[in-house]
């Protein structure tokens, strides 16, 4: 699901399929970490400014994210301060797709304007983005970000539309102290399904109140979770077969996944007797210390913590067993394809002074502030950066880190070797359809797999259809 990095969500989808208001929160605040002074662009010639201009942004955090509003207002004065010919004009909001043509055709859409990682291929294609590519030169800064995250915003012929801010990837959630009391390796967590199923299976025999591995079927986390799975085997929800998007799981890796589920389920009664869960379910139940491993990110643990009285020190973060591929999504601005090159050049000073500047002086900066207003630092993601940024981030975490960073080793060595894939087209939709199977065979032992798949697939293929 598209949640990064977890702020409190505007799409018109159930909240469980983003990260909680705390972990979006987080999000947030460590993005504004990363802000930096003009400065840190070095000896490089500062790109010239056309006379003054008034930039219109949003992603301004409402006024019930308090710390969040002020850091991101701070940061407004400082960079106007700084640059005197740019004035920025801060909109609360993020992107709705459901009211996005309203607001272009309208002419209320903002000069540099957030999206979620699953938005930039459509705005692309559709040519309601502006092109920067020719003013990226400008800013060395971006030529640190990861290469695969930049490419979210850039189209097949490598032109840039936008500016990765935030970025996640599914791990392994899981349980240390259970891990320990099972007999398992709390520094070594499973690296393949066979792993995670032997796994349950001990923790479960720790009694009947104990879940070995907990997982999602309803309020379109099912379908969610099937597609984190089906992706980490090799397998694609859909795929794009000639500009037509078609379904891509009624095969024998969708097959795996549910039949997987299903064995543990029945077979080795590791995954308790409750079933129909949403997102908080698990979070909840983690919080408890009932619950061994599920699917989820480093962003889920404050809410684990903060929300379900969890403590950092029990939990740990692995790699996605299988290893094949990982769900990924992120956040981060594009450019009113209506923006003059004066504003797009502001635009870029703004993106690289509030989020993405690699400068280490600035990042440890930011990174103590996150620290003493009491966010929570040490967690391996959002990591935008890629080389000596990326280690600056690293080092300034672990310096002023309140959680053990070394829980989260096994994920983090792995994440250079793991790709990251996005959710499909119309994703919430697919999401809710493949609830169904997923519940199924959670609750019902004799639940027919390929019948479920193949009207699935049915019911997606209509859905896809749409797609443009």
């Amino acid at each position: 699901m598209t949640y990064l990095t977890r702020q409190p969500d505007t799409r018109k989808v159930p909240p469980q399929m983003k990260r909680s208001l705390y972990g979006r929160a987080t999000a947030l605040v460590v993005a504004a970490g990363l802000a930096f002074s003009l400065t840190a662009c070095g000896d490089d010639e500062e790109p010239q400014q056309d006379g003054p201009v008034t930039l219109v942004v949003n992603g301004l955090p409402p006024e019930t994210e308090k710390v969040n509003r002020e850091k991101f207002l701070a940061d407004v004065a400082e960079f106007e301060a700084a640059n005197p010919d740019i004035t920025i004009d801060a909109r609360e909001g993020k992107m709705v797709p459901e009211e996005f043509q309203a607001k272009l055709a309208g002419g209320q859409l903002e000069d540099v304007f957030y999206t979620y990682f699953t938005d930039p291929a459509g705005l692309i294609a559709r040519h309601q983005v502006a092109d920067i590519t020719d003013y990226v030169k400008d800013f060395p800064a971006l030529a640190q970000i990861r290469p695969e995250l930049m490419a979210v915003y850039s189209d097949d012929k490598g032109r840039v539309y936008g500016v990765p801010q935030g970025n996640y990837s599914t791990g392994l959630v899981y349980n240390r102290a259970l891990f320990e009391k099972a007999g398992l390796d709390p520094n070594s967590p499973p690296k393949t399904w066979a792993d995670v199923r032997t796994a349950a299976q001990k923790i479960a025999a720790l009694g009947k109140d104990y879940v070995g591995y907990g997982e999602y079927s309803k309020n379109n986390t099912g379908g969610w979770h099937f597609t984190t799975a089906l992706y980490s085997v090799g397998g694609d929800l859909a795929v794009n077969e000639g500009g037509t998007w078609k379904a891509s799981f009624n095969n024998d890796l969708g097959k795996q996944v549910l039949q997987n589920l299903k064995d543990m389920r029945w077979t080795d009664d590791s995954m308790g007797t409750r079933q129909g869960l949403e997102y908080a379910d698990l979070l909840r139940l983690m919080g408890s210390g009932k619950l061994g491993m599920y699917l989820g990110d480093a962003n889920m643990l404050p809410t684990i913590v903060q929300e379900y009285k969890g403590e950092y020190k029990d939990y740990g973060l692995g790699p996605i067993p299988g290893g094949t591929a990982t769900l990924a999504g992120g956040d981060g601005y594009m450019f009113n394809a209506k923006a003059s090159p004066a504003t797009i050049r502001a635009g870029l000073k703004w993106l690289t002074y509030a989020f993405a500047n690699p400068d280490p002086a600035r990042i440890e900066f930011n990174t103590k502030w996150s620290s003493d207003t009491g966010s929570p630092v040490g967690l391996p993601e959002p990591q935008i950066w890629a080389g000596d940024a990326a280690k600056a981030l690293t080092d300034a975490r672990a310096k002023y880190a309140n959680m053990p960073v070394e829980n989260f080793s096994p994920f983090v060595n792995a994440m250079s070797t793991i790709p990251l894939k996005l959710e499909p087209p119309n994703a919430q939709a697919l999401y809710a359809l493949l609830d169904v199977p997923m519940n199924k065979v959670l609750t019902d032992e004799n639940a027919d797999i390929a019948a479920l798949l193949a009207d699935a697939e049915t019911q997606a293929n209509s859905i896809l259809a749409a797609v443009k």
